[in-house]
């Protein structure tokens, strides 16, 4: 991509699901060529059954959610092979060192499965008896819980990594020999035969909450995301936001704020995300002059916002909405001005940035032309208003996500670019369930870990004790809080840290006064900023390796770009009216105060009106930010949070009358 083209062209990257493998599949049939096809046919068998279980719901709970599990990890095992790097990997090559490891793998492998088909087995077999013997401790089900446990453990390391299983052991040998530990961690043991009946045959461990979203309501929102993609409108989400936004002042990296951003809805996946549009907007922003970490930490925040942001917020938000007994809709509301804030955060920090080193603008004549965009797909978006539309008129998030799909398949048809072939739908659902199996397992090793803090309860007193860490005090609270879950999300999804983080921390924030929603999405964000917060920032690494820079200055500038991230769960929280909590007025006053209060932030940070701002000016900057942040309702040293705030605005004023640039039309001029 350069200057010189007529037309900036987003290439869109497709993945390749296993029907697409099969029918470009050149080779002989081999044993692999066998396993592919496995897999696609319990990936799209798998679908049909989510959406027959959509429309006329839910069999008996736990055979259910057993059904979802065993498939899933029979999945995993397929795809994530032991001593291979892929399942496409041959199993055997003539005259390679490594033969006899990839087949002890394999054989291993296809012992795992016929473990999880054991175990599913004797758990639906007769489903009633089996839930009868709750409390009974049959030596058969204890030797099979403990064969299930194992299962678990051996699935997440294959599919989320070995850090959450190492979190995991440490919370099940807590459970079991807590007269071996010390200090805070110190308490009577649990029977291990009254730890396996929790985990494996109650509603309290693995079979819980996380698990029973997984299997209703994300496995529904993944396949919804899966057709979007395969109908092209990941690229018509970045044609829109490059005829929107080119032409303006940092046009290039704007685009890639708005595209990422709505796609990263979609999609659910930070890296993912940046991987897609990444290829496109990064080698854009450069090009036009933009430094290459800030071109790929743009990219990564702009990415990993996608779960904060509705309707499609990833498998974290469903649980919360569980763990709050409220609808999905009510999350999403209390969602929409803090996503807001984040993005106009980054559009700010875009805006300076190329004011500051005079990037230039997308000449008009190579943009895409707005009218044929929005006619080209304009009704996919149709989609996400029946969804948004059900769940508001209080469909329940299985029904809603149901029609969603029904709705999508029906509107690509009515355009040639987005219409899709069977293949293409058929793919798309295996695409969903192959994107679920991470989040599924996650949701199912998260169990495990409850569970065991269930039974040995060391919830009540971990929340006791962050309560007397903090001395009462809220901010050293919530310090501990956000630290927690930076730390646990160096290696863990955002729905394990979430869930591990709602288990352990969110009951002494509610504990301390703070509203149930607010806690919980407070836990919810700062899951979701350790995709870009070093040292494991894995968004913006996944930048770093398009932009060619170094990752881990890389990460360091995308905690600067995403600074809103780590500002706006404090924010809400001091201020729930920004979660749509009380009076829309003053909601809407919030808004406003909040957004100046960011400019004024990106000012400072930035050092920059029209010029270089010295350090006075900066720190006047960030004094005014504070002032505006404050919550208007709240009163400081017997001051009203309106007259402070109105002080942060006369701050704000001054650095633009000192800078010679008292003009309101600044912004909004560019």
């Amino acid at each position: 991509m350069t200057k010189g083209q007529k037309k900036l062209v987003y290439n869109e990257v497709k993945e390749f699901s296993f029907l697409d493998e099969l029918i470009v599949w050149s080779k002989e049939k081999s044993f692999t060529y066998w396993i592919i096809v496995i897999c696609s046919w319990l990936s799209v068998s798998l679908a049909f059954y989510h959406l027959f279980v959509a429309v006329y719901g839910t069999p008996e709970g736990r055979s259910f959610r057993s059904v979802h599990l065993s498939v899933m990890m029979i999945l995993a095992v397929f795809i994530y092979p032991l001593f291979r790097q892929s399942l496409k990997d041959p199993i055997f090559i003539v005259n390679d060192k490594n033969n006899f490891l990839r087949l002890a793998g394999f054989f291993y492998d296809l012992l795992i499965i016929l473990m999880i088909l054991f175990v599913q087995l004797w758990t639906i077999w007769d489903i009633e008896t089996f839930t009868l013997r709750y409390g009974d401790k049959y030596i058969g089900d204890i030797i099979v819980g403990s064969i299930l446990l194992y299962l678990v453990l051996d699935g997440t390391r294959r599919a989320v990594g070995w850090a959450m299983v190492f979190v995991a052991v440490f919370f099940m040998m807590h459970a079991l020999f807590a007269h071996k530990f010390f200090g805070f961690f110190y308490g009577p043991p649990t029977n291990l035969a009254k730890y396996i009946d929790t985990l494996f045959m109650t509603s309290d461990g693995i079979f819980g909450i996380p698990l029973y979203v997984a299997s209703t309501y994300i496995v529904l929102f993944i396949i919804f995301g899966g057709i979007l993609i395969r109908s092209g409108v990941g690229r018509f989400f970045v044609d829109l936001a490059i005829a929107l936004t080119g032409h303006r002042t940092g046009g290039p990296a704007k685009a890639a704020v708005v595209a990422s951003g709505m796609t990263g809805t979609v999609y659910g996946s930070a890296v993912a995300n940046v991987v897609t549009t990444g290829s496109f907007t990064i080698p854009l922003m450069k090009n036009y002059g933009y430094r290459a970490k800030f071109a790929a930490a743009v990219e990564a925040c702009a990415s990993s916002g996608g779960q904060i942001t509705p309707p499609i917020m990833g498998a974290a938000a469903f649980i919360m909405a569980e763990f709050l007994e409220a609808p999905y809709s009510y999350v999403i509301l209390a969602a929409i001005i803090p996503a807001f804030l984040y993005f106009t955060t980054i559009y700010f920090m875009v805006h300076v940035e190329a004011e500051k080193h005079g990037i230039e603008k997308i000449d008009k004549s190579m943009l895409p032309n707005i009218f044929e965009v929005l006619k080209g797909g304009w009704h996919m978006l149709l989609s996400l208003v029946v969804l948004m539309g059900l769940l508001i008129y209080g469909y329940t998030a299985m029904k809603a996500g149901f029609w969603a799909i029904v709705s999508v398949i029906i509107l690509s048809f009515f355009k040639k670019n987005t219409r899709m072939t069977v293949i293409d739908l058929l793919g798309a659902f295996e695409s969903g369930i192959k994107s679920t199996v991470p989040v599924t397992i996650a949701c199912a090793c998260a169990g495990i870990i409850i569970g065991s803090v269930f039974v040995s309860g060391l919830g009540l007193k971990f929340t006791q004790s962050v309560i007397e860490l903090s001395g009462g005090m809220l901010f050293p609270l919530l310090c501990l809080t956000a630290i927690s879950a930076i730390i646990l999300g160096m290696g863990m999804t955002t729905t394990a840290v979430y869930i591990t983080v709602a288990a352990l921390i969110v009951p002494s924030l509610i504990q301390s006064g703070i509203i149930p929603v607010a806690a919980h999405m407070f836990a919810f964000y700062f899951g979701v900023v350790s995709t870009i917060t070093p040292p494991v920032a894995l968004a913006s690494f996944a930048g770093a390796a398009i932009a060619k820079s170094p990752p881990m200055s890389t990460a360091v500038e995308s905690s600067k770009v995403g600074i809103a991230k780590y500002i706006v769960p404090f924010a809400f929280i001091y201020n729930p009216s920004l979660l749509m909590e009380g009076p829309i007025l003053i909601s809407i006053y919030s808004l406003f105060s909040v957004l100046l209060a960011y400019w004024s932030m990106t000012l400072g940070l930035e050092g920059w009106l029209n010029g270089a701002l010295n350090i006075y000016k900066r720190l006047l900057s960030i004094a005014s930010s504070i002032f505006l942040l404050i919550p208007p309702l709240e009163t400081f040293f017997q001051i009203s949070g309106f007259y402070l705030n109105g002080l942060g605005l006369i701050l704000l004023a001054l650095i633009y009358l000192l800078q010679g640039k008292l003009n309101f039309n600044y912004v909004s001029s560019k």
